[in-house]
């Protein structure tokens, strides 16, 4: 028996390392790369555990459910972690990052999450890393939710440590990642005995044992499935125009399920009885999902269960969000017009079953209009 996803031949260490070179042009660097053979959490956690040591300080920028993640691992390193807790419906600043700092003189590592897809929100990076770099401290930056959904700059915003998945805007699966290491980042880790060694969670492994012998010889069995879909995850989105194209598709979509969120209860409806941003500010709100905040009077969960039918791309929030937050995941290949307008044509209709306002034709023609000024803009600006 014969089947398209079986009895392959094996994967060459030659194009896994090419793989990797093409991740590092999405990246935005010319740092080592690493293809990591599981889901982001693994190199996430990875390098927390390599740069963080007991008795130092770090700082955690908390605007959603990673970054509180990220602060468990800082403390069960022995770490002093100092948490800026940001709410959810907002973004984090450069200023309060400064502020932190200057109070905090000893901080060696900044933990950032770009964008929170679970939140919807998404933080400055590239403001917030210049005083960071000017402090001296490391920055990790967890990228998983923002790669191809808007711009990652690794290197000219001196990210020392950057994480990305495919399983957001790339379209592909969750069983891959990948890691970039700055040469500051590396310094930092050979310093640190506390670094894991002989671990999966070892980026030294990967250096001394890929990385340093020329990327000859792999390490261990690639996940070959996982690495075959990320090389098809880049050739995708190379074939559709490139990184500017996929950014500029989600932008739209995102400016698209806004503007029809914002019109779909009705400029008459109560606050308790209106779907609207959760995220208050759009230029806090990420590119990679839109957040809604549910009716007072509806649980979210019902909303999207009257809403959804396993084709549209809508979830209920998680963890303690779930009662009030609705989540438009319009990323990968969910980053159309067709999305975005099914999706708020199945909210008007629950909502309308719940005997909740819902004007589905003005958010259609609010959707249109904001797509089209989006794109407009991207082709102006090309």
């Amino acid at each position: 028996m014969t089947h398209p996803l079986l009895d392959l031949p094996p994967l060459t260490a030659e194009r896994f390392a090419a793989i990797e070179r093409r991740v590092a042009r999405v990246m935005g660097t010319a740092a080592d790369v690493i293809v990591t053979q599981g889901e982001a959490l693994l190199p996430l956690e990875g390098c927390i555990r390599s740069a963080a040591r007991p008795g130092a300080t770090a700082l955690n920028v908390v605007t959603g459910p990673y970054g509180q993640t990220f602060g468990g691992w800082l403390r069960d390193c022995g770490t002093t972690v100092v948490d800026i807790e940001v709410p959810y419906d907002t973004a984090a600043s450069a200023e309060l990052v400064a502020a932190a700092l200057a109070e905090h003189s000893g901080v060696e590592l900044v933990s950032l999450v770009h964008a929170e897809a679970a939140t919807g929100n998404t933080n400055p990076v590239a403001e917030i890393a210049a005083v960071v770099r000017e402090h001296g401290a490391l920055l990790m930056l967890d990228a998983v939710a923002s790669v191809a959904a808007e711009p990652l700059l690794t290197d000219a915003w001196g990210v020392d440590l950057c994480v990305i998945g495919a399983q957001k805007a790339m379209g592909g699966p969750a069983g891959v990642s990948a890691v970039s290491v700055s040469a500051r980042a590396w310094e930092r880790i050979l310093d640190n005995p506390f670094a894991p060694r002989r671990s999966y969670l070892s980026l030294l492994d990967w250096k001394e044992r890929w990385i340093d012998t020329g990327r000859a010889v792999l390490p261990h069995a690639p996940a070959q499935l996982e690495m075959l879909a990320l090389e098809a995850c880049v050739d995708r989105i190379e074939e559709t125009g490139g990184l500017d194209a996929a950014i500029a598709r989600h932008r739209a979509a995102a400016a698209a399920t806004r503007a029809g969120a914002l019109v779909l209860s009705g400029p008459e409806a109560p606050a308790d009885r209106r779907l609207r941003p959760y995220v208050t500010a759009a230029r806090d709100a990420a590119p990679v999902a839109t957040t809604l905040r549910a009716p007072a009077a509806l649980d979210a969960r019902e909303l999207v269960a009257a809403a959804a039918d396993g084709s549209l791309p809508l979830v209920a929030g998680g963890g303690a969000l779930a009662k009030e937050m609705v989540r438009v995941n319009h990323y990968g290949p969910d980053a159309t017009l067709d999305t975005v307008l099914r999706c708020l044509d199945a909210l008007a209709g629950a909502l309308r079953g719940a005997g909740l306002p819902a004007d589905g034709n003005a958010a259609r023609e609010a959707a249109e209009s904001a797509w089209a000024t989006a794109v407009g803009a991207t082709e102006n600006a090309n």
